[in-house]
């Protein structure tokens, strides 16, 4: 079942108390809070996804520059302003704004 946040709405339209509960994605929203009654809105959050899709996980794969060359992909870094050296796969060893491109 997934987590819910909500924020209980006040007067002054500042930001309430906020509490989490579990609910079923079949459930209505709650429109009071379970404890003290009062009035409450569900506060829509970026989804957290974890696991093999996550952010440092996708880091560590890009950073592997021999599994990029195994796979077929070529890998540029950074070097200068304007200047991408290779790192992994085919193509020139060097991309500059000062040199047209060309395939070797």
């Amino acid at each position: 079942m997934p987590v819910y946040v909500y924020e209980v709405i006040t007067d002054d339209n500042s930001d309430g108390e906020q509490f989490e509960i579990f609910q079923s994605m079949a459930d209505a929203p709650l429109t009071k809070h379970p404890e003290t009654g009062k009035p409450v809105r569900r506060v829509f959050l970026a989804p957290a996804v974890g696991g093999k899709w996550s952010e440092s996980a996708m880091g560590k794969s890009v950073a592997d520059d021999k599994k990029l060359d195994k796979l077929g992909f070529t890998k540029y870094v950074k070097a200068g302003d304007g200047f991408y050296e290779k790192r992994a796969g085919k193509g020139p060893d060097v991309i500059s704004r000062d040199q047209p491109f060309s395939e070797e």
